[in-house]
């Protein structure tokens, strides 16, 4: 597995063992609100909002509080208006940076976002800036279990585009964005377990960094990641193996 992706393993096992929680859940009951707001609050037939609630249950969210995030969406209960924002720029050595967040305040959090660019040693670029090299795609994780073989089979049967072997951590299915939801919800029908499903962005190339970069880079990124109103960050940046075993 790259750098690059094993950054992304090592965050989400942070969150499932509660070194993040708190973070966890506010991002989480943001997704919960605004995939409410967009799709109703029937998860049966809003497949972002039953990603968003398997989310919220694999850090032990409690329910009384993913109800109330999904009625503010559904506008049950009285919420805050979010809204969906996206900034781009260039971190360290030259990597390209995405940052997805979900604010009620976009003025605050334009501030914030430029100020850690900043401070990490990177600069916030305009919109368009690096998203070029970047493949917007649907990812549906599946779990270990069944074979390459079975997966492939039945994603392409579903309306996936490619299968990534992930080693343990199972296979990435990834499809146009559009089918993202409707290829979960075949495999799922069709048995197999899921991991995280949502749009990402994959780097078309990526940049390979030494072990001073690589904790220069995590330090923007992960500063990023901190912050309450983002949701993702994306990078095209592919760490040193031995620099992310010490972070």
């Amino acid at each position: 597995m790259s750098g690059h992706n094993r950054w992304t393993k090592i965050k989400h096992k942070k969150e499932a063992m509660g070194a993040t929680k708190g973070a966890a859940f506010t991002k989480i009951s943001r997704e919960l609100t605004v995939s409410a707001r967009i799709g109703g609050g029937d998860p049966d037939n809003n497949f972002r909002l039953r990603a968003a609630i398997d989310a919220a249950r694999a850090v032990n969210m409690p329910g009384d509080t993913l109800q109330r995030a999904i009625k503010k969406g559904t506008g049950e209960l009285e919420g805050v208006a979010y809204e969906e924002l996206r900034y781009e720029g260039y971190g360290p050595s030259g990597i390209a940076v995405i940052v997805e967040c979900v604010t009620d305040n976009k003025n605050r959090t334009a501030s914030e976002i430029r100020s850690l660019f900043s401070k990490g040693g990177g600069n916030l670029g305009e919109s368009g800036s690096v998203n070029f090299l970047f493949d917007r795609k649907g990812v549906v994780e599946v779990k270990a279990g069944p074979s390459e073989d079975q997966v492939m089979e039945a994603a392409l049967e579903a309306g996936a585009e490619d299968v990534v072997d992930a080693g343990e951590d199972g296979f990435e299915v990834r499809c146009d964005t559009g089918a993202t939801f409707q290829v979960a919800e075949a495999l799922s029908k069709k048995g197999f377990k899921l991991g995280e499903t949502k749009v990402r962005f994959l780097p078309l190339n990526t940049i390979a960094l030494d072990a001073e970069a690589t904790h220069k880079a995590l330090r923007l990124l992960n500063n990023l990641e901190d912050c309450d109103d983002v949701q993702s960050v994306y990078s095209n940046a592919d760490f040193d193996e031995a620099a992310l075993d010490e972070e």
